[in-house]
Order: C-alpha cells, then sequence, then structure tokens
C-alpha cells in the first residue's frame, strides 16, 4: 500500500500557492505571459496523425507532485504505482515529467508551437479550467473520441460534466478538482460560518487572509454582492472590486496569499482565511483544530484538465491512459495520495479497500448538497481576463 505524504505538495500549492514574488514576477509582468496575442487553429487548418496504432508510447506532462508515489524506489527510481499498472495492461509506454509548474509559464512555454501548428513534444498535459478554457478557445486542443473514454462517460461526476468553456467535455477530462472556502482555527476563534462574517467581524480584523488568485477571491466578493460567478457583467465586477477595496482599506485583511497561509493557519498567527481543500485536509492530518468550513455564500469549484493539444502524434494512446485513471479502483488509489476531489463516480467506494479512513472526507468526496452550492468562474476572453487581472491587482497591490 502507497503511503501517503504528510503534506502533500498539491498542485494547487505550486501554482497559485506561491505568491507573484515568489514565482519572481510582479503583477503586471504575470499579465504580460497571460495577456500575450496568440495564434488561433482551427480542426481544418492544424491536422494531427495519430500514430498509436504503431507506436506505443506517450508523453504525459503534470504538474510535481500530482502522481501517486511508492514509498520505496526500484533502482534508485520512483515508482508511480497507477502509472506502471497502465503501461502493464496496455503495453504504452509513458513517458512521464512534472513540469507544468504554473499555468502561465507553460503557456508561454507551449505557445510558439501551438500557435503555429507545430508539436510540442508531448501527448497530454494538465492545465487549470482558465488556461484549458484558454487553450480550447483558440483551437489549440485536439477533439477526443468518446468511443474511447467510456470509463469517463459512465463515472465522471455529474457537476464537472458541463463546465460553459467545454459543455459536452469534447475536449477536456478533470483530473483532480479542488474545493475553495473557509479555513479557521479553532484554538483561537470560534466558526466562522460565511466571507460576510469573514470580513466584518472585529475580532478578526487583521488576523484573516484572502487568496492572491483573482478568480478565488473574486468568486466570493461577487457572491457577496449576490452576483453570479458563472455569469456576471462589469457593472457587478465594478461593484465586487470596490467592496474588496473596503475591506482592504479597514485593514480588516491582513494580507493575500499563495498557500503560505497553511503556516500561519496552524501557528495561529492568523485565525482564519480563504482556503485551497486539500491544504486544510494534509494540515487536519497532524492539527484536528484546523476546521474547514462551507462558507453561507457557497464554494469555489475548480479542476485541472487533461488535454491532448495539436500534432501530439499518440491521441488515442492519451485516450487509454484517461480512460485508466477513470476506474473507480485507480481513481481511489491517486485520490488517496494527492488529497483533493475524486472527479471519478464509485471511487468513495473503492477507498474502502485503499484507505478507509479517507472514505468520509468531505474534502475528497463531498456530498451533492455541498457540490450544489460551488461555483465556477466565468470563462473570460484574453482581453477581460488582462483587465480583471489589472484590477484586482490594482486593489490588492500586487
Amino acid at each position: 500500500m502507497n503511503v501517503r505524504p504528510q503534506y502533500p505538495v498539491s498542485r494547487r500549492t505550486v501554482l497559485t500557492g506561491m505568491s507573484l514574488s515568489a514565482l519572481g514576477l510582479s503583477g503586471s509582468g504575470l499579465l504580460a505571459a497571460c495577456g500575450t496575442p496568440a495564434a488561433k487553429q482551427t480542426e481544418q487548418q492544424c491536422v494531427s496523425t495519430d500514430l498509436s496504432s504503431t507506436e506505443k508510447t506517450l508523453n504525459f506532462s503534470n504538474w510535481p507532485s500530482y502522481m501517486d508515489e511508492a514509498d520505496e524506489k526500484v533502482n534508485g527510481k520512483t515508482v508511480l504505482p497507477t502509472l506502471a499498472a497502465f503501461e502493464k495492461l496496455s503495453g504504452i509506454k509513458v513517458n512521464y515529467t512534472a513540469d507544468v509548474n504554473d499555468n502561465a509559464e507553460f503557456f508561454a512555454k507551449v505557445k510558439d508551437q501551438l500557435g503555429a501548428c507545430q508539436p510540442t513534444g508531448r501527448d497530454i498535459f494538465v492545465l487549470t479550467d482558465w488556461m484549458a478554457s484558454r487553450m480550447v478557445k483558440l483551437g489549440w486542443i485536439q477533439k477526443l473520441d468518446h468511443a474511447k473514454i467510456p470509463n469517463v462517460d459512465a463515472n465522471l461526476l455529474p457537476s464537472l460534466k458541463g463546465p460553459a468553456w467545454d459543455s459536452s467535455r469534447d475536449y477536456s477530462v478533470p483530473w483532480q478538482s479542488g474545493l475553495t472556502g473557509i479555513a479557521y482555527n479553532a484554538k483561537h476563534t470560534k466558526e466562522v460560518k460565511s466571507f460576510t462574517e469573514l470580513l466584518t467581524r472585529p475580532d478578526l480584523k487583521g488576523k484573516i487572509t484572502l487568496l492572491s488568485e483573482m478568480r478565488d477571491t473574486m468568486l466570493f466578493m461577487l457572491r457577496i454582492d449576490g452576483a453570479d460567478p458563472t455569469k456576471f457583467g462589469d457593472e457587478e465586477w465594478g461593484k465586487a472590486l470596490e467592496k474588496l477595496q473596503g475591506y482592504v482599506a479597514s485593514s480588516q485583511i491582513r494580507r493575500f496569499t499563495g498557500n503560505d497561509y497553511i503556516q500561519d493557519l496552524n501557528a495561529g498567527n492568523i485565525v482564519a482565511c480563504e482556503a485551497w481543500s486539500g491544504d486544510v485536509l494534509a494540515l487536519q492530518a497532524d492539527n484536528p483544530d484546523i476546521k474547514f468550513v462551507v462558507p453561507e455564500e457557497g464554494l469555489g469549484l475548480w479542476s485541472d484538465n487533461m488535454l491532448v493539444p495539436n500534432k501530439a502524434t499518440h491521441k488515442a494512446n492519451a485516450e487509454a491512459l484517461i480512460n485508466h485513471y477513470y476506474d473507480p479502483q485507480v481513481a481511489a488509489t491517486l485520490a488517496a495520495w494527492v488529497n483533493f476531489i475524486c472527479p471519478v463516480q464509485g471511487a468513495k467506494e473503492a477507498m474502502e479497500k485503499v484507505d478507509p479512513e479517507l472514505v468520509d472526507s468531505p474534502l475528497i468526496f463531498p456530498d451533492e448538497a455541498d457540490l450544489a452550492k460551488a461555483y465556477g468562474f466565468m470563462a473570460l476572453d484574453e482581453a477581460k481576463s488582462k483587465q480583471y487581472e489589472s484590477d484586482f491587482n490594482r486593489v490588492i497591490g500586487g
């Protein structure tokens, strides 16, 4: 049986867990990376050839620490059990690389090739909703053959089946998902039930943090004002931004963070914060005082998605891998290690054998009532994304 790391470094930790300064980027630098004009492609213009029938290989790019690992190495190499099982079952050799460290950074790495309809050397990679949406809109992603991924159609959670940017999951399949909500340290404060409470309670003044990720934080600012984060206009955006500005000016918020809130919350330096579900689950392993709350305003729901880029030459092999990870037993094994929401129905029952302690974890297997309260963030075109990022960074001082 695999041993779960005590504090797994999640995809969310690596990307949005970093402050802009930690990434070596100012707010404007990140915007430049995200807002660079990119050449669009169409299926007719950019034709890909699949060599899967004769080449049993697959190049897979993922985030660091986003694959289950065995506790012992073989010949000095880390063993990835579910991936090794796929290779044995399929006869497909997977060249697995954890080289996706940041959505914008990865975009910059591949945009010239994909914009020019050239191969990236990758058959499948994993990106967060907003970046996956951007690449799909640019015509850079191949359409999946659902006949080759029957496990996805049978087992994908209903709440993840139809994002606005890929309503039929023609181009993307969730790898893992996560929730954004509230965490608090019960040793230092009473329960915090809502974002309104988090941002107005006098006893919390200067003792809370929000996230430096625009989509996470502004989702809740929109909800506080009664707006729908999945569909809003500039007027609603302006009102939500003005409300955030007021909370900043009042010094209610100590600072905006990446996942460095983990250490401060654990130590009691802050008493409550906006938080990602996987981080909270990791903290709870050693500190039962750390609590996760489904805010009255709802939850943020996001996914990291498997995508097959244009000019990938092993599309059918990639689809076989996607299908493999939607087997409930495989999905449970992966979820037990990465500690985020498992997007696969049936994995909860399979978890009984993999790790019984995690079967009732609402952060890996949230119930339908909680998922019904979860919101994604509206897909933005490139100009709007740049404008909103600029607005947000101006308010938070990024």
